[in-house]
C-alpha cells in the first residue's frame, strides 16, 4: 500500500522535516498542529481560545486535504503547556466535535514549537 502525502496551504506549512499528514488506506495520521495562521505563519492574536479554535481550524484544514473532516479523528492528542486550560480545552472540542468523541489523550509538556501553549496530532480514519 502507497503511502499518500496530504498538503494543502489552508494550513500551516511544515516547520521542519515532516508533512501535514500521510494517508496509508484509509487511515490518515495528523502532524502535529500550533496556532498558526497559515497565511503568515504566526501565531494567531488572541487569547488561549482563540489560540485552541485556530489549531482546529489548521487540524480540520489537513483533515479535508486527505478527504475526511474532524469527526473522522479517531485518536487525538492534546499537548498543553499549561494543564489548568483543559477544561478550555474541553469546551470547545465540543464546539468542532460530537458525539461519538474520538480516544484522547491530554499531555503536560515543558514547552511546545514557537513558545505556544497548545498542540493537536491525530489519526483519522476515512471510507476509502
Amino acid at each position: 500500500m502507497a503511502r499518500e502525502i496530504i498538503h494543502t496551504d489552508k494550513a500551516p506549512q511544515a516547520i521542519g522535516t515532516y508533512s501535514q499528514a500521510v494517508k496509508l488506506g484509509d487511515v490518515v495520521y495528523l502532524s502535529g498542529q500550533i496556532p498558526l495562521v497559515p497565511e503568515t505563519m504566526e501565531v494567531v492574536d488572541g487569547d488561549f481560545s482563540v489560540q485552541v479554535r485556530r489549531v482546529f481550524d489548521n487540524l480540520s484544514a489537513v483533515a479535508e486535504a486527505a478527504g475526511g473532516q474532524l469527526q473522522d479523528i479517531v485518536k487525538l492528542n492534546i499537548f498543553l503547556t499549561d494543564l489548568s486550560y483543559f477544561a478550555t480545552v474541553n469546551e470547545i472540542m465540543a464546539e468542532y466535535f460530537t458525539q461519538p468523541y474520538p480516544a484522547r489523550a491530554a499531555i503536560g509538556v515543558a514547552s511546545l514549537p514557537k513558545d505556544v501553549p497548545v498542540e493537536m496530532d491525530g489519526v483519522m480514519h476515512i471510507d476509502a
